[in-house]
């Protein structure tokens, strides 16, 4: 039996974002984020929403542009650490004891130890009540070689990715293969 909790913000799994920007002296800053995902496909576009008073918000409209690393769980102290400091207290990186990289691509920085990286260009803002919005297109992916399969793909077991459980504050690590899109559930279409 299924009973109410209440309207808030839950979905399982929910990400465990670091996203990337510079303020307006050039200083690289991240912070972790846990509402975001990929939001389109052509172009591939990629959502994170922010609430106006943190740092990164400003940065972003000033910029026009982010990073989201995607951080192995060996990282899981340092992500936890970017999202309860203040980048306008802190350099976060150097606290941190990570490296700040610059984009190629587009104005921001990324978290060089972190095995997965989208760079964006700011597409489009919407307000939402108390978070922003921010989608960006994907301009280019950067990816360690150790995380990617034999035909050059992210293989999520090399990655180690974690997510956030919202209601319990904690993190949790991936598990196992369950089987293949498109291809476990056919035999269910009856044909």
């Amino acid at each position: 039996m299924k009973r109410s909790i209440g309207a808030k913000p839950v979905l399982y799994p929910t990400p465990t974002l670091v996203v990337g920007t510079y303020d307006a002296q050039g200083k690289a800053n991240a912070m972790t984020a846990a509402w975001g995902g990929i939001c389109c496909s052509k172009p591939p576009c990629v959502a994170v929403s922010l609430r106006a008073a943190t740092y990164s918000h400003g940065n972003i409209v000033a910029r026009g542009a982010f990073t989201v690393s995607v951080p192995s769980r060996d990282h899981v102290r340092e992500v936890d650490y970017f999202g309860v400091a203040s980048g306008r207290d802190q350099d976060k990186f150097s606290q941190a004891g990570l490296t700040a990289a610059a984009s190629e691509v587009v104005d921001a920085p990324y978290v060089s130890e972190f095995p997965l990286i989208l760079q964006c260009s700011l597409l489009k803002q919407v307000e939402i009540g108390l978070h922003t919005q921010f989608i960006g297109e994907i301009v280019d992916i950067l990816a360690e070689e150790d995380c990617l399969d034999e035909r050059g793909r992210v293989d999520v077991l090399k990655l180690r990715p974690f997510v956030y459980a919202p209601e319990n504050m904690s993190y949790f690590a991936l598990g196992e293969d369950l089987g293949r899109a498109f291809s476990i559930g056919k035999e269910l279409r009856g044909d």
